[in-house]
């Protein structure tokens, strides 16, 4: 049996998403996890102990067990962690040489550069997958610390397998940080249909207290400026200006990074400028698993993100049978369909999400076309393809000597 080390320093798979810093990682983790223990992976998660009185170990379900690693006060801002990336390592290396594991794999640059050190340190093959890669958001505006892209060149030259979401963050690597394509396999997320069905839309929306005829659009995710959330209330505001005056966005989420709060702020202010505030339910972040109900409630889901590697609310929102209105960004192009499975907006610009949100609310038969399209697609995304085609990839990696690390 393959003995898997998941590195996730900053995002536990115990915490719900959409909760501080919480978000589609911690989803990738999870449900990557469990089904790669489902698989015959015995998978330990190491995650930095981020509550004081945290377990050391949790066992989550057979052949899935999240260990806390301690580095660094347990409150720490996420904008520190690269200073405790070092006593993370140690704990780490001290751990898996009293429990030896096949591999490593790493999520996100900071756990990249613990994994990076294992490897050497323990002779063992890196797997790393990145979520977001700081050139990709500096591409439209959203500049990262420098030393965090010479981490990800560091890592993407001795990563011995690198997981991309999608088509698009596979040409990004090559593209922007000349990934060695050899190297490079795209294994998309998957989506839990247990959960992440159609389903009836009143009863969805009797369930959830909203209104059960006014136009409805949803936006589900952390609210920081990368999201894009101004640009779904701008939308809003546009709509009601055409006619469409009962129409409501429903946004499920909280402030998430440094900038949070203030984009929180700033995007109620614009609402309220624009004289839709009345007409925005802001609901706290839910469990993952309650997402489903929300999704269905909606007419439209709106996702306006600058960058997305993949786009799981993208897809859990297809396989509810919804129709997506979607930035035409990253791995987003990939996942929607435009014309088929749902929208792609290629300006962020509100008018441009209102004019095709406006066409689907005045075209109900268009909408259940693309709704039904989405969940049909969705179906081909599940977590046992992606934890099958894991499973070979560390089997194969086990038994091979790691590469060394690029010039």
């Amino acid at each position: 049996m393959t003995e898997l080390a998941v590195v996730s320093l900053h995002s536990s798979p115990l915490l719900q998403p959409g909760v501080g810093d919480s978000g589609g990682m911690n989803v990738y983790v999870r449900e990557l996890a469990g089904s790669l223990a489902q698989a015959g992976v015995e998978t330990t998660v190491f995650v930095r102990r981020w509550a004081s009185d945290l377990p050391t170990e949790v066992a989550v379900e057979p052949g899935f067990r999240v260990v806390h690693l301690d580095a660094g006060p347990p409150d720490l801002a996420k904008e520190d962690l690269p200073g405790v990336v070092g006593e993370f390592t140690e704990s780490l290396l001290d751990h898996l040489r009293h429990r030896p594991v096949d591999l490593v794999h790493a999520n996100y640059w900071l756990s990249g550069l613990a994994g990076h050190r294992v490897k050497h340190a323990l002779n063992l093959p890196l797997v790393s997958t990145f979520h977001t890669l700081a050139r990709v958001k500096a591409e439209t505006g959203d500049l990262e610390p420098e030393r965090r892209v010479d981490a990800e060149v560091e890592v993407i030259g001795c990563s011995d397998v690198i997981l991309a979401n999608s088509l698009e963050e596979s040409t990004q690597l090559r593209r922007l940080y000349r990934a060695d394509p050899s190297r490079i396999t795209v294994v998309p997320p998957g989506v839990d249909h247990a959960f992440f069905a159609p389903g009836d839309q009143g009863g969805a929306r009797r369930a959830l207290g909203l209104d059960l005829t006014a136009p409805t659009l949803l936006f589900v995710g952390r609210i920081q400026p990368l999201k894009g959330l101004d640009l779904a209330v701008g939308a809003l505001a546009q709509l009601h200006e055409r006619g469409h005056t009962s129409a409501r966005l429903v946004v499920v989420g909280g402030p998430s990074g440094a900038e949070g709060p203030a984009e929180a702020r700033r995007v109620r202010a614009l609402a309220e400028k624009l004289g839709v505030a009345g007409h925005i339910d802001w609901r706290e972040p839910q469990p993952h698993h309650l997402l489903s109900s929300w999704y269905r409630a909606a007419d439209v889901v709106v996702v306006p993100s600058r960058s997305e590697s993949f786009g799981l609310v993208a897809l859990e929102a297809a396989a509810c049978g919804v129709p997506v209105v979607a930035a035409a960004v990253g791995g987003l192009r990939t996942l929607v369909v435009h014309g088929l499975t749902g929208m792609l907006v290629a300006d962020r610009d509100p008018g441009a999400y209102a004019d095709v949100i406006d066409r689907l609310l005045a075209d109900r038969r268009l909408a259940g076309e693309l709704g039904a399209n989405a969940a049909t697609r969705a179906r081909t995304y599940t977590w046992s393809v992606a934890a099958a085609r894991l499973r070979r990839i560390y089997h194969d990696l086990a038994r091979k000597a790691p590469v060394t690390c690029a010039a």
